[in-house]
């Protein structure tokens, strides 16, 4: 096999012609040569980007000492919210129902009802799905008056967008009593349009609402003025204390002189004249949610870890102190690596793993901070830091447990 080309290698030799270049990468394909296989050079990285500090600029708004409603810190006793709620059934989907046996049990029980007997094996829930129906009922509506319903789905429902909600009885928690129906098309403001690999959703499409598509069966009792003669006025959430209850006694007090007495931190107890009839309770209660007193001002920061939002209130105080905080960021990226084997060595494919880790702490020198009387103060100081809202999160929690953040903190 080799000696035609030795003969060749001679009579080139002996004629002084130079022998033919090498053949081209693309020539040894066609003519059958086997290329070794090309390793990969890809690399993943992560890091962490910290944008530049944003400089808030102070908007217009009053300052001083700010006066609320009567009717903004407490509520009246006996007249509360009351939720309803009940199980039904929505039709006309257009194949986007449930696909289980509770939908297909819903409709053979509503089918029952109109005296239609099917086998279960006949039934197909793609356009029907179990939905949770619920209402809230304002104190003292009367039977008859409308109200808006929610509507929710139960199962596997995938959207709820062009379905009708069957009439639907709605209860209070023991199921015994029905205070209000409900019916009618659902609103969902949502859409989705799906094609073979792609997806577009717009808001929420198994949450709906019927406007006004319930009508309340029967009143829920409530009570304005006990037996005993007083209208209780209980604090509204996180807006209990001590301050805010005398203030809104005592305000009760400058018109009504001795009717107004505050029992503890979260409930003011006012009591109705003797002589006052009955018809005038109403305007007698509205005379005093009207009326207007200064908030407590509550040293209280609120915090959302996950958010990152921090709220403060006006009665932030911080002692004198210093503090220092420095960053620490550790990246970790994996690059693995697969080592194919050369042609004709019946090798095996390996996946090689290769891991780069990245430490960057920063060095930073403890920062003094003042003290602060009120909340500008308070907002200055805390600016000199110069760290993200989360960073801060972590400098209040640890000022508070040094003793240097006097308020209350409340995560959410």
């Amino acid at each position: 096999m080799l000696i035609a080309p030795l003969i060749l290698a001679l009579a080139l030799q002996d004629t002084g012609t130079s022998a033919p270049a090498p053949l081209e990468r693309e020539t040894d394909t066609v003519l059958g040569g086997v290329e070794a296989p090309r390793q990969p050079t890809g690399q993943s990285r992560s890091g962490i980007v910290r944008s530049p500090r944003i400089e808030p600029t102070p908007g217009r708004g009053a300052e001083g000492s700010i006066r609320v409603r009567v009717s903004d810190l407490v509520a009246v006793r006996g007249q509360e919210d009351n939720v309803v709620q009940g199980v039904g059934l929505v039709t006309g989907l257009a194949g986007t129902g449930d696909g289980g046996s509770a939908a297909r049990q819903a409709i053979l029980n509503l089918l029952k009802t109109q005296n239609i007997i099917l086998d279960p094996g006949q039934i197909t829930s793609n356009n029907v799905a179990v939905v949770l129906v619920q209402a809230t009922l304002p104190p003292g509506i009367k039977p008859g008056r409308k109200i808006d319903v929610r509507v929710s789905s139960l199962y596997d429902c995938n959207s709820l967008v062009g379905g009708t909600l069957v009439f639907t009885e709605l209860q209070e928690l023991t199921g015994q009593t029905v205070y209000a129906t409900a019916a009618g098309p659902i609103t969902t403001g949502a859409f989705s349009a799906a094609g073979d690999a792609a997806t577009a959703v717009r808001n929420h499409l198994t949450v709906g609402t019927i406007p006004l598509g319930g009508k309340v069966e029967r009143a829920v009792p409530t009570q304005l003025v006990s037996d005993h003669g007083y209208v209780y006025l209980d604090m509204r959430a996180l807006k209990g204390s001590f301050a805010n209850a005398m203030r809104v006694a005592d305000s009760v007090n400058e018109l009504y002189t001795g009717a107004a007495v505050a029992q503890d931190a979260m409930t003011v107890a006012v009591q109705l004249p003797a002589d006052l009839p009955e018809a005038t309770h109403v305007a007698f209660l509205d005379s005093i949610l009207r009326r207007e007193v200064e908030p407590d001002r509550f040293a209280r920061v609120v915090i959302n870890e996950r958010t990152g939002v921090i709220v403060m209130g006006e009665g932030v105080r911080i002692t004198r102190g210093a503090i220092t905080k420095g960053n620490l960021t550790v990246t970790i990226s994996e690059t693995p690596e697969a080592s194919q084997p050369g042609p004709f060595s019946d090798g095996t494919t390996e996946v090689l793993p290769r891991s780069s880790v990245l430490i960057e702490e920063e060095d930073r020198a403890l920062t003094i901070v003042n003290g602060a009387v009120t909340l500008q103060e308070v907002v200055e100081v805390l600016n000199v830091l110069g760290v993200t809202p989360r960073d801060m999160i972590q400098i209040l929690q640890s000022m508070a447990q040094s003793g240097m953040l006097h308020a209350e903190i409340l995560v959410m």
